[in-house]
């Protein structure tokens, strides 16, 4: 087993800025032969985690940023992703797949990632969310 890669980086609010750090962390783990089918996931969970801290965390606020650390080894992916905004509770957030709630855009990027990662946990204050994936598990499958 090769040694864990780690990097801890701060971007701008600005989407270029999480596009270019999410292909660093999804070239890590197509160098490590990770499934086609977790890279995916983990790049569908990483855009929503990332475009969420940007623009709900930081409202796209130039003067804030976006703190974002990784490590992947051969086994698994966690990412960390931290923003300057008031945080929320992620149990305020309406359930997408209610009926009252099938035309409203709210939620969906946290279903999302709940479906690809093998976990999302909030920090305390609502403004982390640390995402983890385990190589070929908690794809929101059944095999």
């Amino acid at each position: 087993m090769s040694e864990p890669e780690r990097f801890d980086v701060t971007i701008p609010s600005e989407t270029a800025a999480g596009q270019a750090v999410q292909e660093r962390i999804i070239g890590l783990l197509e160098s490590r032969s990770y499934p086609d089918r977790d890279v995916f996931g983990v790049r569908l969970a990483l855009e929503e985690a990332i475009v969420n801290a940007i623009k709900h965390g930081n409202g796209f606020d130039p003067e804030k940023s976006v703190q974002i650390s990784c490590e992947v080894d051969d086994e698994r992916v966690l990412v960390t992703i931290e923003d300057q905004g008031e945080g929320f509770d992620p149990e305020d957030v309406p359930d997408p797949t209610a009926e009252e709630n099938l035309e409203r855009p709210s939620g969906r990027g946290i279903m999302l990632m709940k479906a690809f990662m093998t976990s999302v946990e909030y920090g305390a204050g609502g403004n982390r969310v640390r995402l983890t994936k385990i190589r070929g598990n908690g794809s929101g499958e059944e095999d």
